[in-house]
């Protein structure tokens, strides 16, 4: 007889919940249960016979996929609910006709492009490190950013006892007060900008996400969403694809 069971995290992921790795979080904190019971990191479902709850709600396979972009603003996490009461970008798109969640994050205090989906599978492909995606942030920092420090950003910076990845770093404008610097980036380590910023001597000012893998944030609003065009959607996809699914 066919084994119909697939592992839990993914088939939260599968159903618009969160993330597989907010999934196992979920797990650990003992918020999902499998037939009445609570689940354990590990555990195996089958999505048609098995019920499955979080925090005593239901989960349901997705139907119809959606894909958007957000411009997320600076004083919001990128999370779709928030036990301390903090602004979550699922207030920016209550309004979206799905379950979404967010593929990847951005800081409380970075603004600029958000990609959200119900498509768990998607997500996973798309911010699995075998992916290699390129993220392009402009960012402002204070006083002169001095080529000797770009050089050291571009070359890696050592974090929690691991280098960062080579990458693209360079002026894009230069004030009295402040420098505009583009990074672009293929990996998305926590705070990985500000910190490496601050491992160089820089105070980082403003930070902006404007590209994800060719599709730009554009003239999109601040706090405003928009569907993911066929274009968009055929970059990401064939990125996804090349990507290797963590089982």
């Amino acid at each position: 007889m066919k084994d119909n069971k697939i592992r839990l995290q993914k088939h939260l992921s599968e159903c618009g919940i969160a993330s597989r790795r907010k999934a196992e979080e979920l797990i650990a904190a003992g918020k999902v249960k499998i037939n009445g019971h609570i689940a354990e990191i590990g555990s195996k479902v089958d999505p048609k016979r098995d019920k499955v709850t979080v925090r005593g709600r239901a989960v349901v396979p997705v139907n119809e996929k959606v894909y958007i972009m957000l411009n997320k603003p600076r004083g919001f996490v990128t999370t779709m609910s928030d036990e301390l009461g903090r602004k979550t970008v699922s207030d920016l798109v209550a309004d979206a006709g799905a379950r979404i969640i967010p593929v990847g994050r951005l800081d409380r205090d970075s603004e600029g492009l958000l990609i959200l989906t119900n498509d768990g599978d998607f997500a996973n492909k798309l911010t699995h490190p075998s992916s290699h995606v390129n993220k392009t942030y402009r960012v402002t920092v204070k006083g002169a950013a001095e080529e000797e420090q770009l050089l050291k950003m571009k070359e890696g910076i050592l974090l929690d006892g691991r280098k960062t990845l080579p990458c693209d770093c360079f002026v894009a404008e230069r004030k009295p007060d402040r420098t505009v610097l583009i990074f672009v980036l293929n990996e998305g380590r926590n705070r990985q900008i500000r910190r490496m910023c601050e491992a160089v001597g820089l105070e980082v000012l403003r930070l902006k996400r404007t590209e994800i893998a060719g599709v730009k944030l554009g003239m999109l609003p601040q706090g405003k969403w928009r569907p993911l065009n066929e274009r968009e959607m055929r970059r990401l996809t064939n990125i996804t694809q090349k990507g290797r699914e963590e089982e």
